[in-house]
C-alpha cells in the first residue's frame, strides 16, 4: 500500500485534447466520474498518462526484474486471473509453488532427504517473507520462556544498521525491540563481533544481511555463526540466525558455492530471498525457508475450509495473485542452474567493468567489494567542485535512471554518507 500524500482537490480534472465525443470532457481527478466511457477512451486516457512514467528497462538504479521472455509473458498473461489463494480449484499452481520451495531449499542446503519436502511458501516479496519468520522466532522464543517460567515481554532483535526498512517495520509492527550494531567509516556492513556482544537472553534471532542494500557487500555469516555458537554454549541459551539474502540469495549459490552462509551452518534456521530480484522475476514475489518444520510453531499455520477441501495458510495476505509462482516456476526449469550461473556471471562481468572504469578516472573512490551482489557503489574523492547528488542528477538526464544512496541512520558528518549508486544488470543468458 503507498499512502498518498497528494492534494486530494476535488474539483481537480483531467483534460484530454482528442477528438472523439467521449474524451472532449473533462473528468475528475480524484472522484468516480458520473458516467461511463467507452473501453477505448478509457484505455487512451489512462495509457497516455502512464507514457510520463519512466522506462522500466532503462532503470539502472534497481535490483528488481524488468525484462522476462515473451513466452514466460504469456503464461502470466494466463494465470493472472488465478487466486493463489484457493489450492482446491487451483491445485497445480499450489503445486508449482511447493516445487519451488523445494528448488529453493535445496539451493540454501537445507538438511531434508530428496523424498521429503521443504518447509517454506511464497510471498509478496522478502519484507513478507521477513515477517513470517520473524514471528516465528518471537513465537518459538516466547514459548520456550513460558515453559522455563520467565518474562516473555521484551523480544529483541540484532542487526546492522544497514538493513532494509522492512526489518524495522516488523520491530515496530510487532513490538520487538531493534538492537541495530552502528556502522563505521570503512565497514558498511554490521560487525559480527559487536553484535554478539548485543545479545541476551531477550534476543529472539541475529539477523544477517547476504547483499547489503548500500554497497552489496555479503556480510560474514559464518564468522557470526561461530562467535554465536560459543556465545550460546557459555550462557545456555540457543540463539538462532535469519539470513536475510532478499539480494544475494539467488547471487551466492551460483558465483561462491564455497562460501557457507546457508543452510550448512546449524545455526541458521530460515532465509528469505527475492525471486523479484536475481531469481529473475517481475515484482511482486518472494520466498522463505525454514530449515526444518521444528523451525516453524505449528500455531502460526492456519487451516481453513470455505474454499473446499483442508488448505494450511502461513502469510500475512489472503488473496493473490498466482502468475509469480508461476513465472518463478518457468525461470527455475528453463535456466537450470547452467543458466543462472551464466546470467549472474554477465551481471559480474558488468560490474567489474563498470568499477574498473570509474577506477582509470582517479575520481572516485569504490566503496563496494569484490564479493557481493553485482553492483558498484562509489564516492567522490573530492567534493569541493561537485557532489555525488549533482552527479547523479547529470547521469539521470544522459541515462534515464540512476540513483543516489544515503543511509538515513548515520551522521551527515561522514565523508561517505551519500553514495551514488549503480546497478549493473544482463537479464538474458
Amino acid at each position: 500500500m503507498v499512502i498518498s500524500t497528494t492534494e486530494t482537490d476535488s474539483r481537480e480534472i483531467l483534460s484530454s485534447t482528442f477528438a472523439s465525443r467521449y474524451v472532449r470532457a473533462a473528468i475528475p481527478r480524484f472522484k468516480m466520474p458520473d458516467n461511463s466511457m467507452p473501453k477505448e477512451a478509457a484505455y487512451q486516457v489512462i495509457n497516455d498518462e502512464l507514457m510520463l512514467d519512466g522506462n522500466p528497462r532503462l532503470n539502472l538504479a534497481s535490483f528488481v526484474t524488468t525484462w522476462m521472455e515473451p513466452e514466460c509473458d504469456k503464461l502470466v498473461m494466463a494465470s493472472i486471473n488465478k487466486n493463489y489463494v484457493d489450492m482446491d480449484e487451483y491445485p497445480v499452481t499450489t503445486e508449482l509453488q511447493n516445487r519451488c520451495v523445494n528448488m529453493i531449499a535445496h539451493l540454501f542446503n537445507t538438511p531434508v532427504a530428496d523424498d521429503k519436502t521443504a518447509v517454506g511458501v511464497g510471498t509478496v516479496g522478502s519484507s513478507e517473507a521477513i515477517m513470517l519468520a520473524g514471528l516465528a522466532f518471537k513465537r518459538k522464543w516466547q514459548q520456550k520462556r513460558k515453559e522455563q517460567g520467565k518474562p516473555y515481554d521484551k523480544p529483541n532483535i540484532v542487526t546492522g544498521a544497514n538493513v532494509q526498512v522492512c526489518w524495522e517495520k516488523f520491530a515496530r509492527y510487532f513490538e520487538v525491540e531493534l538492537k541495530e550494531v552502528k556502522l563505521e567509516e570503512g565497514y558498511y556492513v554490521m560487525n559480527p563481533v559487536k553484535a554478539v556482544e548485543l545479545v541476551d537472553e531477550n534476543t529472539i534471532c541475529v539477523a544477517a544481511i547476504l547483499g547489503s542494500t548500500l554497497t552489496g557487500e555479503f556480510e560474514d555469516v559464518k564468522l557470526l555463526h561461530d562467535l554465536l555458537t560459543k556465545k550460546n554454549e557459555e550462557t545456555g541459551w540457543d540463539t538462532p540466525i535469519h539470513v536475510d539474502a532478499a539480494s544475494g540469495g539467488f547471487i551466492a549459490p551460483f558465483l561462491y558455492p564455497d562460501l557457507e552462509w546457508d543452510f550448512r551452518l546449524p545455526l541458521v534456521k530460515s532465509i528469505n530471498v527475492s525471486g523479484h530480484k536475481y531469481g529473475l522475476v517481475y515484482a511482486g514475489v518472494g520466498w522463505v525457508v525454514w530449515r526444518t518444520k521444528d523451525d516453524l510453531p505449528d500455531e502460526l499455520v492456519f487451516h481453513i475450509n470455505y474454499l473446499g477441501s483442508d488448505q494450511p495458510t502461513f502469510t500475512l495476505n489472503f488473496s493473490k495473485g498466482s502468475s509469480q509462482i508461476i513465472a518463478q516456476y518457468y525461470q527455475f526449469i528453463r535456466l537450470g542452474f547452467e543458466g543462472y550461473k551464466n546470467i549472474m556471471e554477465n551481471c559480474m562481468g558488468n560490474a567489474r567493468a563498470l568499477r574498473e572504469g570509474l577506477e582509470k578516472t582517479g575520481r572516485f573512490e569504490i566503496l563496494s567489494k569484490d564479493v557481493g551482489v553485482p553492483l558498484v557503489a562509489f564516492s567522490l574523492k573530492d567534493s569541493s567542485a561537485h557532489t555525488v547528488f549533482e552527479i547523479s542528477e547529470g547521469l539521470r538526464k544522459k541515462l534515464n535512471r540512476f540513483q543516489v544512496v544515503y543511509p538515513q541512520k548515520l551522521p551527515m558528518s561522514y565523508p561517505w554518507s551519500t553514495k551514488l549508486r549503480v546497478i549493473s544488470h544482463l537479464r538474458r543468458v
